[in-house]
């Protein structure tokens, strides 16, 4: 039997306050994962923190350790690219440039990005909204090309673009076929869309999926079990859509050790099995 934690990358989104990437990066492959979601925080993992000698010590650790980075990350409620302010704006895409220049650096193949935000009360036109997104994408495309890096948009509940259907118009609307999306089952079961329908409906920009566990009344990345996502449908629809990735684990605990390799074990017993 293959060791459940071969089957998937990590996000490191639990060890950001208490590791540096490259001290996460030797820690996990230690435990056997092969890939790593790398998340842009302060202490962790940070543009202006990230020198020559820290680049170089992450690229070491996963050269070393035989594993490989699937992609950076960030905790997106922090930053807007479709805001009201064009100072948030600037402050949110300045610091985008900045990650997609990093990952290519450290020879990550893609990046997540939030399509941005829309205030739930009293929200700005679409056309407001996605004319920000598309000139967002404009800047952000060409960075990202030039560092060898694709750009995976992300289904997010506090996003203005929150399920598969909208968000996979909407870059169809904008017409890059380069432009991807991580589709994040979670969050997907969390809106109350079939999780299953919204894999097939992103199938043809489908570069990452997230793995973790919520239920649909308060927003979670519970370990798996913890909510209700039907996990055992999955496996055949990946199948389907010719899913070839690293499925990433982001789940969300203080303590991840054991709650990642316990999804892990879980979601093996379910039928998921290593890819990539």
């Amino acid at each position: 039997m293959t060791d459940p934690a071969k089957i998937f990358a990590v996000n490191t989104y639990s060890y950001t306050f208490d590791m540096s990437a490259a001290e996460c990066i030797r820690h996990l492959a230690q435990q056997g994962y092969p890939g790593f979601e790398l998340m842009m925080y302060p202490g962790h993992l940070w543009p202006s923190e990230a020198d020559a000698s820290t680049k170089r010590d992450i690229v070491r650790a996963y050269e070393e350790s035989g594993t490989r980075i699937v992609s950076l990350n960030m905790p997106n409620i922090d930053l807007n690219i479709v805001g009201a302010s064009p100072q948030m704006r600037e402050y949110s895409l300045g610091l985008l440039s900045r990650f997609v220049t990093l990952a290519g650096e450290l020879g990550a193949p893609a990046i997540v990005i939030g399509p941005g935000k829309a205030n739930p009360l009293f929200a700005p036109s679409r056309e407001f909204l996605v004319g920000h997104f598309f000139k967002a994408l404009d800047h952000l495309y060409p960075i990202a090309k030039k560092n060898g890096v694709r750009l995976l948009v992300e289904n997010m509940p506090f996003a203005f673009l929150p399920d598969a259907q909208s968000l996979m118009r909407t870059l169809d609307e904008y017409g890059n076929d380069d432009i991807g999306i991580i589709y994040d089952v979670a969050n997907g079961h969390f809106i109350g869309e079939d999780p299953c329908q919204g894999l097939r409906t992103v199938q043809k920009r489908l570069g990452l999926v997230h793995f973790s566990d919520t239920g649909k009344s308060v927003y979670r990345h519970d370990a798996v079990g913890l909510g209700d996502v039907p996990f055992a449908a999955v496996p055949p629809v990946l199948e389907e859509v010719g899913y070839s990735e690293l499925p990433v684990l982001e789940v969300i605990s203080r303590n991840p050790d054991v709650d990642t390799i316990d999804s892990a074990r879980k979601l093996a017993a379910l039928g998921y099995k290593a890819r990539s």
